[in-house]
């Protein structure tokens, strides 16, 4: 199965993407840029980075193929495990990865996993459409010559006539200003006044209807009637941030058995309802304390699944 697909659309949004088993794809944001030696001006793009030491499963990349595909969580996760373990033999023979749109994966002679980003596809999305181009150094000095030059070859006569008139334009300019000023002062004047005699009819036609909703008004003519006060007990499951995982459903009747079946099992098991990927999520505890969540979370994967794991909300 072809992953690299999946991990190109998740690096658009996300900044890491755990490929379990194997390594993290990283971006970062980098800010526009210009080279002074070639006038090339780059646009703000993300630069992709690997880390092999980022490799336990965020759920991430499970989810997102599982949506894509409709298929169960714990069937894509085995399947994803697999890609990985494939991806490191094929790195420890020494042949390298081409990941379509990614980069290239090889190992080095200290079997260190080396990587180099594709470095065509920009994954900022703000910068869409905007591309590398170099711009043209603007020739000063050289206009300036040309322009003195033609000067001393064309002169230029300008008669009095001219000269009066170009000299009467900026009073125009200030009499069209001052024109506007006052046009847009007696305009805000009227709307001013229009809006201060409808104030004053919304009132009164607002204290209007109140009196006559009063005088309408029909009151008790007697005691009202008492009614003897009734208590409820309501039991309600506090749950805390840190949830210990057992699964991601996408059909909820199979959430539903996992629940059934952890609580024969005697845990405190519960729906805790549909992730952004629309997976039905069933946790065996919830804790308030995280301490107390991570030690919970090793006796299960210990005794009852290696594949539960731990939710932590904000």
């Amino acid at each position: 199965m072809r992953i690299d697909f999946y991990i190109e659309q998740l690096l658009y949004n996300h900044n890491c993407v755990v490929v379990p088993g194997f390594g993290a794809f990283l971006s970062h944001a980098k800010s526009a840029k210009l080279d002074a030696s070639t006038h090339t001006l780059t646009p703000p793009f993300k630069t992709i980075s690997f880390n092999a030491q980022l490799s336990k499963n965020d759920g991430l990349l499970v989810s997102h193929i599982a949506q894509e595909k409709r298929l169960g969580y714990e069937e894509l996760l085995h399947e994803v495990e697999l890609v990985g373990e494939t991806w490191k033999k094929k790195l420890e023979r020494g042949e390298s990865i081409e990941l379509f749109n990614i980069g290239k994966l090889w190992a080095n002679k200290e079997n260190r996993i080396q990587f180099q980003p594709e470095e065509k596809i920009n994954y900022l999305t703000s910068s869409f459409g905007l591309t590398s181009f170099v711009a043209t150094p603007i020739q000063r000095e050289v206009m300036k010559e040309a322009v003195e030059e033609l000067e001393e070859r064309i002169p230029f006569i300008i008669t009095p006539e001219k000269r009066e008139a170009s000299a009467f334009r900026p009073w125009l300019k200030y009499a069209a200003v001052l024109l506007l000023c006052l046009s847009l002062g007696v305009t805000g004047y009227r709307m001013y006044d229009d809006f201060q005699q409808n104030q004053v009819v919304v009132q009164q036609a607002a204290q209007e209807q109140v009196s006559r909703l009063i005088q309408e008004a029909t009151f008790f003519e007697s005691a009202p009637l008492e009614l003897p006060p009734i208590s409820i007990n309501v039991t309600k499951r506090r749950l805390g941030k840190h949830h210990v995982i057992a699964g991601a459903f996408r059909v909820a009747e199979n959430a539903e058995k996992k629940v059934a079946q952890l609580k024969d099992k005697g845990y405190n098991a519960f729906y805790l309802g549909q992730n952004r990927y629309g997976l039905h999520q069933v946790a065996y505890d919830s804790f308030e304390n995280p301490k107390e969540a991570l030690a919970f979370l090793r006796k299960v994967k210990t005794t009852d699944s290696q594949d539960a794991w731990l939710l932590s909300e904000k």
